[in-house]
């Protein structure tokens, strides 16, 4: 994997937001920064352009000068505090940012002949804060530019972009998603509930919260859930879930979470089977009717088999 560090402008004004917090704002109960930032956890070096807060995982803080001196004066504080031969620049307002994406973007930068790559959106506009450069001639045209204008301050990107050869990452509709206004924030936290995204939101969510590292078949537990609710009683599904995840977690304690992830395979498997069990079961019991059955699962009396023995 390409080694690199990581810029995050989040020192904006967000006069669309009327002056929120847009870093802070939260999408699908997480703050846009802290997304971000779990999209670039690879980062030897994370740098945030902006004032502190509280985030998912430790980063380095800087600011612009002057304060509002806008995003080519950001990146040129944040180069500073970079060693990496890769700088990551990102805004702070990206929810659906992906690792994938962060991967395509240092590939093309690392090609032979480029100084960096973008990302487009969908219609084709460049968007130099989803994207990935060299270091080495980026502080050359920062440099380069600070000298023919006095300083970085109120200077737009397009004067760096323009003298570098970029290439371009078409990344779809989503990974350069910014939300600029009320109106993409809702959008966003709309596009999380869809019914194709919401499971792995959800799970996303859930163990950044609990700061746990694990991946798992959701696959697999859905159908433990299913089984257990179908073959024993509904709220057997969350108990039994719960008690897949305990059992899990001591027999891997003090393991990684490849190890992690395969107690949990192993224990969803056997409670799997258990569930499978107690359906079958109750199958044929059915299937022998009634008392036929015998004892309570079968719905007969305990001494019913007495009756005519002449027994009290």
């Amino acid at each position: 994997m390409t080694a690199y560090d990581v810029i995050v402008l989040a020192g904006g004004a967000a006069k669309r937001l009327g002056g929120a917090d847009k870093p802070g704002v939260r999408v699908g109960g997480r703050a846009l920064l802290d997304r971000v930032l779990a999209a670039c956890d690879g980062a030897a070096c994370t740098v945030v352009v902006g004032d502190r807060r509280a985030t998912a995982r430790p980063v380095v803080w800087t600011r612009e000068v002057p304060q509002g001196g806008g995003p080519l004066a950001a990146l040129g504080a944040g180069l500073k505090l970079t060693t990496a031969e890769y700088v990551l620049v990102l805004s702070a307002d990206l929810p659906f940012l992906g690792p994938g994406t962060v991967d395509a973007l240092l590939a093309a930068a690392g090609e032979p002949g480029s100084e960096g790559a973008l990302c487009t959106d969908p219609d084709g506009r460049d968007q130099p804060l989803v994207a990935a450069y060299r270091a080495e001639p980026l502080r050359r045209e920062l440099a380069l530019i600070a000298t023919e204008y006095g300083s970085l301050a109120g200077l737009p990107l397009r004067i760096l972009t323009a003298e570098l050869e970029l290439a371009r990452i078409d990344a779809g509709p989503d990974a350069a998603f910014d939300c600029d206004t009320w109106g993409d924030i809702a959008a966003a936290r709309a596009r999380i509930r869809e019914h194709g995204a919401v499971l792995d939101e959800w799970i996303t969510s859930v163990k950044n919260e609990l700061g746990i590292e694990l991946d798992v078949d959701t696959g697999v537990l859905l159908d433990l859930a299913r089984d257990a609710a179908h073959g024993v009683a509904r709220p057997a599904a969350p108990l039994t879930t719960f008690l897949v995840g305990y059992a899990a977690a001591r027999a891997s304690a003090g393991a990684g979470p490849d190890e992690a992830a395969a107690a949990v395979a192993e224990a969803s498997r056997k409670a799997t089977a258990l569930a499978l069990r107690w359906e079958a079961e109750a199958a044929e019991s059915a299937g022998q009717g009634g008392d036929a059955a015998g004892g309570p699962a079968g719905g007969a009396k305990p001494d019913a088999g007495r009756e005519g023995t002449g027994t009290s």
